[in-house]
């Protein structure tokens, strides 16, 4: 009877000592996350009033009279201070992008940005398997459909191969939108147009889901412009695979020379060398024409009475669309291509003049 006093006697103290322990375990870690939060407040404080007066130096220094040479090494400066607080530890703290409804919508109010930057370097590579992953699908449906078309399905597409192929789209762009929105609260630089892009490649895919495909008779002329749809799909498959492929290279040497930062991506046409945009501009242009020749075919099927529906409507103004705005952006990349090629260029130049003038000199 004794022992049986002593164990329960044992048993209760070493609950009592773990329920002590476990106080004062919440205890120091709320005073760990208290004294966190004001450091934390602090150092946001810091970093918005540091970038602040970088962006308004900056602008004064553009304002201002000074010399060119003079002004050029203030922007070097300024472009270092500027990079060690987006690229460091201390960008974590600086404010951060507006979420945006798309993201509200649907993953409610919550905070996306990663507070450590292994954290968000984890979120881009992610974005990047899921772009590697989706080209090669991209690629290999519409293929797989137009072969079978030709071999099994004597020219005539059945509905549900096809619709499921728009559900993936369906699925695949909603994907890269969801994504490309976190990115950017993390602070990528990913043009607000390429979002855009998807969503309308968005609304597309699930307009297109509705949409009768209709077989006898006469379903050649009837499917016409979801053939071309699905060859202008290889197509687009083909430039994501070169655009993963060569310009996330030349994206890497980039971030290693200082000249683009570690949560940049590869979005619709950034810089690549000479030789890879002699073969990739040409293939994004002809991409872009083809797909707003579709579009106008489908508008073109739906007036003459061909197939009238409104989805067929809808989806060839939304593949104009996206046709244009694609242009425009490659235009704008070019364009933006050139001058800094010119920029360089004439820093060049000013070097050599210097270095001869040194020369002469002694």
């Amino acid at each position: 009877m004794g022992d049986s006093t002593t164990v329960e006697r044992d048993f209760v103290e070493e609950a009592s000592r773990i329920v002590e322990q476990a106080k004062e375990l919440q205890d120091a870690a709320s005073s760990l996350i208290s004294r966190t939060t004001r450091e934390e407040d602090s150092l946001r404080q810091k970093a918005k009033s540091l970038d602040s007066s970088v962006q308004q130096l900056r602008s004064s220094v553009r304002k201002s009279k000074l010399d060119s040479n003079q002004a050029e090494k203030l922007e070097e400066e300024l472009f270092k201070a500027s990079y060690v607080l987006s690229e460091g530890d201390a960008a974590a703290f600086l404010p951060s992008k507006s979420h945006g409804g798309f993201l509200r919508m649907f993953l409610g109010p919550i905070n996306v940005r990663a507070n450590r930057k292994d954290v968000q370097l984890k979120v881009k590579e992610e974005y990047n398997s899921f772009r590697d992953r989706t080209a090669y699908l991209f690629l290999l449906f519409p293929s797989v459909l137009l072969v079978l078309r030709s071999w099994m399905w004597d020219g005539c597409l059945p509905a549900l191969p096809v619709q499921l192929y728009q559900a993936w789209l369906l699925y695949l762009y909603t994907g890269l939108a969801l994504r490309e929105n976190i990115l950017r609260a993390n602070g990528s630089d990913i043009r607000p147009w390429w979002i855009k892009h998807h969503y309308c490649a968005m609304a597309m895919a699930l307009i297109s889901l509705t949409w009768e495909i209709e077989r006898e008779p006469d379903c050649s002329q009837k499917q016409r412009g979801v053939q071309l749809f699905l060859k202008w799909a290889i197509m687009q498959g083909v430039a994501m695979l070169l655009q993963n492929r060569y310009q996330r290279q030349r994206l890497y040497t980039r971030i290693a020379l200082g000249k683009a930062r570690r949560m940049d991506v590869v979005w619709g046409e950034t810089a690549g060398v000479d030789g890879q945009l002699l073969l990739l501009f040409p293939v994004l242009f002809i991409l872009q024409g083809f797909e707003a020749y579709v579009g106008v075919l489908l508008l073109k099927t739906a007036f003459i009475g061909v197939v009238s529906e409104w989805q067929v409507v809808t989806c060839g103004i939304l593949l104009i669309i996206m046709a244009v705005g694609n242009f425009a952006n490659t235009v704008q990349t070019l364009v933006t291509k050139s001058r800094v090629k010119a920029k360089m260029k004439r820093g060049k130049s000013k070097q050599d003049l210097k270095s001869e003038s040194g020369a002469k000199s002694s």
